[in-house]
């Protein structure tokens, strides 16, 4: 058996950072992951999917060359070429990240762990062999994957997830999508963008219900604008046919033909086979590790960080995560509760939000004052002939402070950020409408925003 300071089992963005972190400052680390060197973000999430949403795009800018006095041949997705800049960007990153596990000292180990007594796992190594390791602390980041639900003959027509869709084997001739939330959204819009038909299929009554009604309404105009069709509403009944010819049946007895299917229905943890029983780990109903404020386990000196922790599924929680184990293992007492979290949807035009809807907030009985601006109104999205969107704003309204935001319009998960800040810090949103911000950006539009009051 090898001893530790550190185990890190899974090495997802808080596993990962926590490992090199406690390396490099002289601890014996060893961190086991079972694949993917980098985490799940590099190889098939946020990177790879961006690197798309960038292709994507493009092709649309290039669509409307003409709109800014620019003449452009014909322009389409190159299948192969998609594959290139993908599998370019997220080699790159997997590269750099071993390199860096190499180079911080820890011991990188490549296998599948599974506990066997608290603290202690036994490793099955990628090529051959089997190692035991006990770790004086040890961290549980071992992620989510797509959930694929049982629903009558899904299995059988050979469904792609968000990940297996990014080996991108074809651009589907008609992409039909289960689940409209944000990971269903970024893969349709960029699909219908490469050629596809698509087809969006969600059981709720509108779009992205945790937004605001005005919100998601904008936001599914535009993307029937880009050519989505979307059904709300709506239950899937049954699965026939296979790749290449899917038939979806619906409970009200409609049937939508494809050529594929994308279910985005979700994630669920990597636990079912860690042995967590063994180590004294619980998990709840879901197979998520049961953590407190913390981000302690049941078991002592055992911990949990990331989506498997049950914290909100983003890379940039994850490392939030990491900042709080380490001051916590250092001694410290810092805590998730609190955390003001910002999220994107990298749709064309991106949505980013922090904070509270108006919905949620006058639902908690607050005073509240709203403020919307359309993108037209400001400049930089005029000279850039990209005015889609629409800003929105909740403040209270005897302490004048931002209580959220939902930025609607290009480049506002850049801008999002500004207000983010100012939320941290306490400010009033007159600080925002009466700073100083250079001119042409897109920022530029907080001045207007927090001047234009709808209540």
């Amino acid at each position: 058996m090898d001893d530790v300071d550190l185990l890190v089992v899974g090495g997802g963005k808080g596993g990962k950072t926590l490992a090199m972190d406690a390396a490099r400052g002289g601890r014996r680390v060893a961190m086991v992951e079972r694949g993917m060197i980098g985490g799940t973000c590099i190889n098939v999430a946020c990177i790879p999917t961006k690197s798309l949403v960038t292709s994507a795009r493009l092709l649309q800018r290039i669509r409307r060359a003409d709109e800014v006095g620019v003449r452009v041949d014909k322009a389409q997705a190159d299948l192969p070429l998609l594959r290139a800049h993908k599998e370019g960007v997220v080699g790159g990153m997997v590269d750099l990240n071993h390199r860096q596990f190499i180079d911080s000292g820890m011991d990188f180990i490549l296998g599948t762990a599974r506990f066997t007594a608290e603290r202690t796992v036994e490793v099955n190594l990628a090529d051959g062999g089997r190692r035991v390791l006990r770790g004086a602390d040890v961290v549980i980041d071992t992620g989510t994957v797509p959930r694929v639900p049982v629903v009558p003959g899904l299995a059988e027509v050979s469904p792609l997830t968000s990940e297996t869709i990014m080996e991108l084997a074809r651009i589907p001739d008609h992409l039909v999508v289960i689940g409209g939330g944000y990971v269903g959204l970024e893969f349709a819009q960029m699909f219908a963008s490469f050629g596809s038909d698509v087809t969006v299929l969600d059981q709720n009554a509108r779009l992205l219900p945790g937004e605001d009604p005005d919100v998601s309404e904008v936001l599914t105009g535009f993307l029937r604008e880009d050519g989505v069709v979307i059904h709300t509403g709506v239950q899937v009944e049954r699965f026939s046919g296979g790749p290449g010819a899917v038939t979806v049946r619906l409970a009200d007895g409609r049937e939508i033909v494809g050529s594929d299917v994308l279910v985005a229905a979700g994630r669920e943890p990597v636990t079912r086979d860690l042995g967590l029983a063994a180590a004294g780990v619980e998990v709840d109903d879901l197979g998520f590790v049961k953590v407190d404020d913390r981000l302690a386990t049941s078991a002592p000196h055992t911990w949990a960080v990331g989506d498997v922790a049950g914290s909100p599924q983003f890379t940039h929680v994850s490392l939030d995560d990491y900042r709080i184990l380490k001051a916590n293992l250092a001694g410290g007492d810092r805590r998730t509760t609190g955390r003001l979290v910002p999220w994107n949807l990298f749709t064309d035009p991106e949505l980013a939000r922090v904070g509270l809807t108006e919905t949620r907030a006058r639902a908690a009985g607050m005073d509240v004052r709203v403020a919307k601006l359309p993108v037209a109104a400001i400049p930089r999205a005029r000279t850039m002939r990209d005015t889609r969107g629409l800003w929105k704003a909740i403040v209270d309204r005897r302490s004048e402070r931002i209580l959220g935001v939902a930025l609607l319009g290009p480049e506002s998960s850049e801008v999002l950020t500004v207000v983010q800040t100012a939320m941290l810090a306490g400010l009033p949103y007159t600080a925002l409408r009466d700073a100083i911000i250079a001119h042409p950006t897109m920022a530029e539009g907080l001045n207007a925003l927090f001047a234009s009051w709808t209540d």
